[in-house]
């Protein structure tokens, strides 16, 4: 609009210019001819000129109402995106706030179950402390046991049961056998000839096996109580060999138990003298293992026994099954005779009914014959 304004006003300005320069060349008629066409342009301008602001001033106002039509619209979409981002944002945060929850609760149980696991596993362990306890209390009990010596002797009279009523069977052994001679065995082994009664002593003296191994002695009470051991040994395996072994009512050897491997290995390491001695008075060291194989091996002996006397048994009844048998194929032979036989009074049956046979179909063939001879006459 400036633009158009401008370029109106330096028209007008030319158009005087040439006015003023012609009223100095032209006649007056001329010259008042040529100032009224410049008035009725000027006046045709003037009315181009409103006319044109008018439809300036009108697009001006309609470009305002476009502006503020788009100002409003871009408002409302605006509006529109910021309640919806609004919406959006509360959605996630409800989500977002749904799983932390979601994520607390899990971690809660979580931790609650670790609680209750560590609870448990701290009242595990308590129980197995009190277990501890108990067993260093039925340990110490066990030292108390094997000190004396008659809940010694007790304690291995129920190994050895345990380990004879577990291998051998119950009428191979006898507890508490009273022996001719007044003395009463702890375990008498009953076995087949030629071994017979084997008596078995489980009581064993360990007082001076425990003071020779005692850390809180002197060496030298260590070394006397180790000769008194080795002394307490001898005697025992004498006292068993004279209490137990009777001529033509045990066998001609006893076994002295030893409720420990310890022990065993002790006496076979470092006093291999005693282990002759007890071998010259007819007696056998054995530890709860090497029971176990001796035991073993009388059962496999016991059954040995049992098979051979099976065998007379088993020899007799194949006598009889023999026998049997021989029946058998004589009555054998006999029926199929029988069979024999009646399979050929069966043939000769069929014989004599097929000849039976072929005389009623002759006999048949006449009698047609004769009724046809006789037709033929008639």
């Amino acid at each position: 609009m400036l633009e158009t304004l401008t370029i109106v006003a330096v028209l007008t300005l030319l158009l005087i210019i040439v006015l003023l320069v012609m009223q100095h060349r032209l006649p007056a008629r001329a010259t008042q001819v040529l100032e009224q066409q410049h008035r009725a342009m000027l006046t045709d301008l003037h009315d181009g000129l409103n006319k044109q602001g008018d439809r300036q001033a009108e697009h001006a106002r309609a470009d305002q109402e476009l502006i503020q039509t788009s100002f409003r619209n871009a408002t409302q979409h605006l509006s529109g995106s910021v309640e919806a981002l609004v919406k959006t944002m509360d959605t996630r945060l409800e989500q977002i706030s749904g799983k932390v929850a979601e994520r607390l609760d899990e971690g809660f149980k979580k931790t609650n179950e670790t609680f209750t696991n560590v609870m448990t596993r701290l009242a595990t362990i308590d129980e197995a402390q009190k277990k501890i306890d108990g067993l260093t209390t039925n340990v110490v009990s066990l030292q108390h046991l094997l000190g004396d010596k008659r809940s010694r002797g007790a304690f291995g009279e129920v190994q050895l049961e345990g380990l004879v009523r577990n291998i051998l069977p119950p009428d191979a052994y006898s507890f508490q056998e009273k022996l001719s001679n007044g003395n009463r065995v702890d375990c008498l082994l009953i076995l087949p000839p030629p071994t017979g009664k084997v008596p078995v002593d489980a009581k064993f003296p360990l007082e001076n096996y425990h003071r020779m191994l005692d850390e809180n002695l002197a060496e030298s009470d260590k070394l006397a109580a180790r000769k008194q051991f080795k002394l307490d040994i001898k005697k025992h395996i004498e006292d068993i060999s004279q209490k137990y072994l009777i001529r033509n009512e045990t066998s001609d050897g006893a076994v002295m138990f030893v409720p420990a491997e310890a022990v065993f290995a002790e006496i076979h390491a470092y006093h291999s003298d005693l282990v002759e001695y007890a071998m010259h008075q007819h007696v056998w060291i054995v530890s709860p293992t090497t029971l176990m194989a001796v035991l073993n091996t009388a059962r496999a002996v016991m059954k040995d026994v049992q098979m051979r006397e099976q065998v007379h048994i088993i020899q007799s009844e194949l006598g009889k099954l023999s026998m049997d048998f021989k029946r058998f194929d004589e009555r054998m032979k006999k029926l199929s005779e029988h069979i024999r036989q009646a399979n050929k009074d069966v043939d000769d049956v069929q014989i004599s009914s097929r000849k039976i046979s072929e005389q009623f179909a002759k006999i048949e063939a006449v009698e047609m014959q004769e009724d046809s001879n006789l037709d033929k006459l008639k």
